[in-house]
């Protein structure tokens, strides 16, 4: 189906049920919710992207946490990837505060849009090629809607950076062959209706961050240069 804006097709993402093992999954965690999260209600439905429907620079992840997007309803938010992500973002310009840990939050990112190729929390983190493939609609959509501000995309992960491509080359980028490989730093333009600038960067999760692989002036590094390439310089002022 094709929407007229975000607004709508998030209306109808939010309803979806076209994975049993992910709904059921989605499902458990928020009737059984983790000990410090007891007294909230959570979300426990797919998670809509997160930012401005104009927006000139995409994040894709992976899938929303258990515990964190899948409790609060926004992406990257109350969990620990979560704050190493907005943490960074705030330090590049491209987000009004440095934390996010609700959806009432007031938290508001400058030209920059969050999304992921699974918008249901995964049993172990771990999609499947098959749960991957059953969501990409929303993710075509997603692209198709945002295409004519996009100017820079980061791709946080191997498993992102797989999923993106073909829905590039299908929004029209044309994706060099054999396909460029991700790696943390990865920087590819792609021609098209216009130039679109690709970057990859670690996922911010806490194997990568916990251990060292990924640091916040790594993050920051790539989320500054992708600023750059979608025409987002300087520091994020509040109108």
């Amino acid at each position: 189906m094709r929407y007229q804006s975000l607004a709508a097709m998030d209306a109808d993402l939010v309803d979806c049920r076209r994975c049993p093992r992910l709904v059921a999954w989605r499902e458990q965690v928020a009737r059984d919710k983790r000990a410090a999260f007891r007294d909230e209600t959570y979300w426990g439905r797919p998670v809509p992207g997160f930012g401005p429907t104009d927006a000139g620079l995409l994040i894709v992840g992976l899938a929303p946490a258990a515990h964190g997007a899948n409790r609060t309803g926004r992406m990257f938010t109350g969990d620990r990837s979560g704050d190493v992500l907005y943490a960074a973002l705030h330090a590049v310009g491209l987000a009004n505060q440095p934390t996010a840990v609700s959806t009432d939050d007031g938290l508001a990112l400058r030209g920059t849009r969050i999304t992921s190729p699974v918008h249901c929390a995964p049993p172990a983190n771990k999609p499947s090629p098959t749960e991957r493939d059953t969501c990409r609609s929303w993710l075509d959509e997603e692209l198709r809607l945002l295409a004519p501000t996009l100017r820079a995309v980061v791709v946080l992960g191997g498993f992102g950076w797989k999923a993106l491509l073909p829905v590039l080359g299908d929004a029209g980028w044309q994706v060099p062959r054999p396909a460029p490989r991700f790696g943390h730093g990865a920087h590819v333009e792609l021609a098209g209706r216009r130039p679109l600038h690709l970057f990859g960067c670690y996922h911010v999760s806490q194997q990568n961050t916990f251990t060292g692989r990924l640091t916040p002036p790594m993050i920051e590094a790539v989320l500054a240069d992708a600023a750059r390439a979608a025409g987002l310089p300087g520091r994020f002022e509040t109108p």
